[in-house]
């Protein structure tokens, strides 16, 4: 590397940018990450009226993937303001600009699958390539720097995938299925290459708690849209009884998700950042998968509950019963991989409860019962488990 060449690379990526760790305080979450956050408010509203929009197998197949490319786009954020420093310049210039690209993906998505599927495309590709080959940049002449370097060609192989499918529309569905396993599964295998082998888990060292309070916050997010479709549903409904009641089901679900994450497995997992020295192990299977899964929970419970609020004396059709327990599902088996993930018992409740939702899901379907009475159906297991998580999470506090 030349003289020319370094200077720029130093005004590029100054080494000042990562953030300063002195033993004994923890990595605070800067304001700069909470105004990137700003438009995820955004990228979960078009998510979950996407999936309103496409009630199919392939709709939610296209959902998914919609979804995994919104989470990993902002998981890997997440992780690189983990080592970058948001609130100094370069970092505010990098988390905007990727702010911005998040903005694009967002605007795209209703018409992702169709003629917007460049602009989705160019948006996620440009967001993944600037954020690793900045990360490469700043912790450069380190190991992180061969991490990110690594973890950017990885990403290159995955754009090549997704940019295929957006040129072939035949074979969209599928290429960007590849694609977003291709992003998924590089972590697990270390993002291996050929010559130069996998990067160690400990060689990627992080603040475990940083990361984990980055999550919850997301998590709330995702609840706080289960609100906005609730309110934005009674807004332009006749309050009448019925719909009066679907609401307060709806609200209830919502508080027993809250309940269920920051009440009956809050503390455990900060006890575990807390004490286990395996942070990056911790952070990858507990936060990047564990919590991505009960986010996309969160979001299927809000058009569930739109759903139901829509139509709440009407029998209770195949796609609202699918979503309605669908969701809660998904909340539930990300909670299980979270415990499991800091290595803390699976309460026999949690699987139970999952169960007890599909028995009433397949009564509503085989009873045409009403979406009032499947919204209870799932209300009450919910509640149950969220009371029986609070219970056990106080007494082991005392």
């Amino acid at each position: 590397m030349n003289a020319h060449t370094s200077t720029l690379v130093e005004k590029l990526a100054p080494v000042s940018a990562l953030r300063r760790r002195e033993s004994g305080s923890a990595v605070r979450v800067t304001s700069t990450e909470l105004f990137f956050d700003l438009v995820y408010v955004f990228s979960i509203i078009q998510l979950s009226h996407f999936l309103l929009e496409h009630q199919s197998a392939v709709g939610a197949l296209q959902a998914v993937i919609l979804f995994a490319a919104v989470w990993w786009a902002w998981n890997y954020t997440a992780w690189a303001a983990n080592w970058l420093d948001p609130d100094h310049q370069g970092g505010r210039v990098l988390m905007i600009f990727l702010m911005a690209c998040a903005l694009i993906m967002a605007i795209a998505m209703p018409y992702a699958f169709t003629e917007r599927a460049g602009l989705f495309v160019g948006a996620y590709v440009t967001m993944s390539l600037v954020r690793a080959g900045w990360m490469a940049l700043l912790l450069r002449n380190q190991r992180m720097g061969r991490n990110y370097a690594q973890l950017g060609a990885w990403s290159t192989l995955s754009a090549v995938l997704w940019i295929c499918g957006a040129v072939a529309e035949p074979l969209r569905l599928e290429l960007w299925l590849l694609a977003v396993v291709v992003d998924y599964a590089a972590p697990y295998v270390g993002f291996w290459l050929p010559g130069f082998g996998a990067t160690s888990m400990e060689s990627w060292t992080l603040e475990g708690l940083h990361l984990l309070e980055r999550n919850q916050l997301v998590f709330i997010i995702a609840l706080g849209e289960s609100i906005l479709l609730l309110g934005g549903t009674l807004v332009g409904s006749t309050l009448d009884a019925g719909v009066v009641l679907a609401a307060a089901i709806g609200f209830l679900i919502i508080v027993a998700l809250w309940w269920i994450y920051f009440v009956g497995t809050f503390h455990e997992g900060e006890h575990a950042f807390e004490t286990r020295a395996e942070q990056t192990k911790l952070a990858r299977s507990g936060l990047a998968y564990a919590h991505g899964i009960m986010v996309c929970g969160a979001i299927v419970v809000a058009v569930s509950i739109e759903e139901i609020i829509a139509h709440p004396v009407e029998a209770a059709h195949l796609p609202t019963i699918l979503v309605a327990v669908a969701g809660p599902l998904i909340f539930l088996a990300g909670n299980a991989l979270f415990r499991r993930s800091i290595a803390r018992p699976l309460p026999g409740a949690l699987p139970l409860t999952g169960l007890v939702i599909v028995a009433i899901g397949l009564l509503i379907q085989v009873t045409h019962a009403p979406a009032l009475l499947l919204g209870l159906g799932v209300l009450f297991p919910m509640l149950t488990l969220a009371y029986r998580l609070g219970r056990h999470a106080h007494a082991v506090e005392a």
